[in-house]
């Protein structure tokens, strides 16, 4: 049993190892749409609010929603191209209204997308996790060099904070036990900044300039508004949400030896539509499953809930409380990097675990696992191949995830489930005959 000061120290890492990831999110909007330092202030704080909110009810769950898994949710990079040009063709509050609208699609729709889990056998899964911790990967190096357009982007400097704070958290892990080595990544982390500190990389000009105080308000940038296209573009983004959100939530059911069904799947995207819902109230962001905290589940070995509570009220805290909120943004990329690599390598790694319950003898399963690899790393390394197509396939397309898990499912439509119905088929004729 982990005491109040273990639990909370575990959930804070949680926070950390996320909060680039949410926080980028409406750094990119606001600076994009041009927002108010005030309006922009506002947004940072409500997404982590949102962010918190929809992590409890995930993970504490009720009767009819919530997986009851040690599952962080945040603002989906897929609504970052969606949110901007609908608010760049018309407004923030249409953009916000659909939004809204595809939260309660998710409600509505999760029941028949659980019946979907039947279609992911040991290999479709397997491929899926894998797929999710390759298609992460980019991200992380992209951090370690410094961050995607600075201007240090693969400085010497950059390399070497990645580096040491990547060996940190190894030696960390090698060398202790217990609590220490559950808090590895948060240790490399703190390491990483305070050097980053000394070589000039870190600065606390945001700290000061943040406020004190802020209060997530309904329809912070006015009444919604709904838009036909606006609406079909958020469902799309939402869709995408649900095909990740499934991938996390198997894989968290495998590295906590949990059995997830079709109920399961249900619940969690049932409590994903609320929070998306909650999201277009209070003008954050459509949320879904982080695939990095999957990662720290399976470093740290802790998968107690609690972990996620507590990660998921620092969250709500961050958020009314913007200049602690704005404490937390000083670590720098190269150190996330170095943590991210460790972090999404052992996604893969429990990926290859799922794959080696798999007969591969079979042809079958070595073009499933092959094939859905492939297409899913190939399209998150390289996402400007879709570049030609539409808006709506290009959005549907460049998630690896996505491309991956449609593949895996398709084939196994296509190479077992077809060859199982043939069989018996063939039998009758047989018999026939």
């Amino acid at each position: 049993m982990l005491s109040k000061q273990k639990t909370f120290t575990l959930g804070l890492q949680h926070v950390l190892a996320m909060y680039a990831g949410a926080v980028v999110v409406p750094l990119i909007i606001g600076g994009a749409l041009k927002l108010s330092p005030a309006q922009m202030a506002y947004l940072i704080a409500a997404d982590l609010f949102t962010c918190g909110i929809a992590t409890l009810l995930q993970v504490l769950g009720t009767r009819f929603l919530g997986i009851r898994l040690p599952v962080v949710l945040g603002c989906t990079f897929t609504a970052v191209g969606p949110i901007i040009a609908i608010s760049m063709t018309s407004n923030l509050a249409t953009a916000y209204g659909a939004i809204i609208v595809s939260g309660i699609f998710v409600f509505l729709a999760a029941s028949l997308f659980g019946k979907l889990l039947r279609f992911f056998p040991t290999v479709v899964t397997g491929s899926v996790v894998t797929i999710i911790g390759l298609s992460l990967i980019p991200v992380a190096m992209n951090n370690v060099a410094g961050g995607q357009g600075s201007p240090d982007f693969g400085q010497p400097r950059n390399l070497l904070l990645a580096l040491g704070t990547l060996v940190l958290i190894l030696l960390v892990n090698r060398l202790s036990t217990g609590f220490v080595r559950a808090i590895s990544v948060l240790i490399g982390l703190v390491a990483g900044t305070t050097a980053a500190y000394f070589m000039g990389m870190v600065s606390f000009a945001t700290v000061s300039e943040a406020s004190w105080i802020s209060i997530a308000q309904p329809f912070y940038f006015g009444v919604p508004q709904f838009n036909i296209v606006a609406i079909l573009t958020m469902i799309l983004v939402a869709i995408i949400g649900m095909v990740e959100s499934t991938g996390v939530y198997i894989a968290l059911g495998k590295i906590t030896d949990r059995e997830i069904g079709e109920k399961d799947i249900v619940k969690g995207l049932r409590a994903e539509g609320v929070a998306i819902l909650l999201g277009g109230i209070f003008n954050a962001f459509p949320y879904t499953a982080f695939s990095q905290n999957v990662g720290l589940v399976s470093l740290t070995g802790v998968k107690t809930r609690n972990v996620i509570v507590a990660a998921g009220g620092i969250l709500v805290v961050l958020g009314l409380l913007p200049k602690l909120a704005a404490l937390t943004t000083v670590i720098p990329n190269p150190v996330l990097g170095g943590a991210m690599i460790a972090m999404f390598g052992m996604v893969v790694a429990s990926g290859i675990n799922i794959l080696s319950n798999v007969d591969f003898s079979k042809n079958e399963n070595l073009l499933i696992a092959a094939c859905s690899i492939g297409v899913g790393l190939g399209s998150a390394a390289v996402p400007q191949i879709f570049d030609q197509l539409p808006e709506m396939a290009k959005m549907l397309l460049q998630s690896g995830i996505v491309t991956g898990s449609v593949t895996a499912v398709v084939l196994n439509l296509l190479l077992v489930h077809n060859k199982k119905m043939a069989v018996p088929a063939q039998q009758t004729a047989v018999k026939a005959g």
